[in-house]
């Protein structure tokens, strides 16, 4: 599996932007493959507020270990000559960019007939033509009973389940999406769990 990190100049100044970007490259001189999946520029040319990379190779795994946290770059703002600030931090944190995604088959929902009160005379009163269907793995529940006959509501019900279970994939991507977003605001200065120096 390819790990996935999240680098973010969070907050700061435009030298963690820049920050961001040196540190990017570490990945390509240690034989692991980096892809960018997702990008947001910094002000000045060449640098980032945000990376989302994908890394691929032998040692990819262990690379996310130790790049994972607070970061420091130690370097001279390129921008303020005589600025007095030399630690620039950035953040690295693993994580997620896919929503599992729940499968649904006929073969795992159970159709049960039964009975439901109201309006409609004596059919509905009488027969057991409503349907509770159940999507096991998910324990979702739909019960219809809007029509007078049972394969209506039936197929009612599988629809409603179809849809329940898609809106509950789309509700998981959009708070992995939050939850990235997030990120940003949660870098912490100082204490950095690794230090980096051109």
């Amino acid at each position: 599996m390819s790990p996935h990190l999240l680098l973010s100049a969070g907050r700061g100044p435009q030298e963690c932007a820049w920050a961001l970007a040196r540190l990017e490259a570490d990945a390509t001189r240690n034989d692991v493959d980096v892809v960018r999946l997702d990008t947001v520029a910094g002000h000045r040319p060449g640098t980032y507020r945000s990376v989302l990379i994908r890394l691929t190779g032998a040692g990819a795994e262990a690379f996310t270990a130790g790049w994972t946290g607070t970061l420091c770059w130690q370097a001279p703002s390129p921008y303020r000559a005589g600025h007095g600030r030399k630690n620039w931090y950035v953040a690295a944190r693993r994580c997620e960019i896919d929503a599992p995604v729940t499968p649904f088959t006929e073969a795992d929902v159970d159709v049960l007939a039964i009975r439901t009160g109201g309006p409609g005379g004596q059919h509905r009163n009488k027969a057991s033509t409503a349907v509770r269907a159940t999507h096991r793995p998910t324990g979702t529940v739909v019960v219809v009973d809007t029509e007078r006959q049972f394969t209506l509501n039936r197929s009612i019900a599988l629809r409603l389940l179809r849809q329940r279970l898609a809106a509950g994939d789309a509700a998981a991507g959009r708070a992995l999406v939050a939850t990235r977003r997030r990120a940003h605001d949660e870098l912490v200065r100082g204490d950095p769990a690794r230090i980096e120096r051109p």
